[in-house]
């Protein structure tokens, strides 16, 4: 049996300061950081993900950072299965484990279950993934209106799977959502079901505006540009999932001479704001957060402070 220490869940926006604080909040509560990021899985994708640094991971342990490369597939349920062992080794040394991160899906399956949805098949994602995307958003419309009206449009992988469901079971998606079972939800003595201590971080759309800009410019400078080749010589380009992180997408654009390398640091920004707003709406809609507002006056170390007084609390209240 491993000790009844509750888990902390640390959620928010791209840029907001997530990373500093939890490392800060770590060393303050005894804690390591299990990494709710649905690309910093991926060995290589370091500059554009905004991943940990090496002496930033040598002051904290982290887990679930650079556990497949480039070519793998990852998804929630591959995170539940990692995710899980991880928490309980860090209670087994005594230390709290924080999960941070800004993907919420990954939270929702941890801590609701996967349910019991169809497995994917490969030859149908093959072919909704050749398939033009108007095509697939009327095809969802007729036949699953409500999901059409929900569903992230800028995200394909999402209408890939709601379809993929649908055709594999002639049920709309939306139904079988509210039908699945939480059959993985955690439900043992040594966590609580609910999480007593789950904390979002916010600022003002200007605040976080400037800190994005400033952290785009700063990974183009650090050499996002040619970390992009590096991985498309490793594959990159084969893996949708991966595909999908905000930057390398763009950059292989511009390696391709589709936009010159200011318009494509401009897209990339555009391409971040508009990530972090369906994060806050995300998180805003499907999650029982206790917000904190930052300022930029705030340190990482008085927001840890912060946080670790209110964990703390909530910690002894549920003990």
């Amino acid at each position: 049996m491993t000790p009844r220490i509750p888990p902390l869940f640390l959620a928010g926006p791209t840029a907001v300061g997530k990373s500093a604080i939890a490392i800060r909040l770590s060393e303050t509560i005894g804690g390591e950081i299990i990494s709710v990021d649905s690309m910093q899985v991926y060995r290589g994708l370091d500059i554009g993900t905004a991943k940990p640094s090496t002496a930033e991971q040598e002051r904290v342990t982290h887990h679930l950072i650079d556990v497949v490369d480039v070519t793998e597939a990852f998804d929630a349920a591959r995170f539940v299965q990692l995710a899980r062992p991880a928490m309980d080794e860090i209670r087994a040394r005594g230390c709290v484990p924080i999960f941070c991160g800004g993907t919420g899906l990954y939270f929702k399956v941890f801590l609701e279950g996967l349910g019991h949805a169809p497995p994917a098949d490969p030859a149908l994602r093959a072919e909704l993934e050749h398939t033009p995307l108007p095509e697939l958003l009327k095809e969802l419309e007729r036949r699953d209106p409500i999901t059409f009206k929900k569903i992230d449009r800028q995200n394909p992988r999402r209408i890939f799977r709601a379809l993929e469901v649908i055709r594999l079971t002639g049920k709309p998606f939306s139904e079988q959502r509210a039908e699945w079972k939480h059959g993985d939800r955690i439900t043992d003595s040594t966590v609580n079901p609910e999480p007593s201590a789950f904390f979002g971080l916010t600022r003002l759309a200007e605040d976080l505006r400037a800190r994005i800009d400033i952290r785009v410019n700063r990974m183009f400078e650090r050499g996002l540009v040619s970390e992009t080749e590096q991985l498309l010589a490793l594959g990159l380009a084969r893996n949708r999932t991966a595909m999908q992180a905000i930057g390398y997408r763009q950059v292989a654009e511009y390696l391709r001479g589709e936009r010159s390398l200011a318009e494509t640091i401009d897209l990339v920004k555009l391409r971040t704001r508009q990530f972090a707003k369906r994060q806050m709406t995300w998180f805003r809609r499907q999650a029982q957060l206790e917000w904190v507002n930052l300022t930029p006056e705030d340190s990482s170390g008085k927001i840890a402070g912060h946080l670790a007084q209110a964990y703390l609390t909530k910690s002894q209240r549920d003990l």
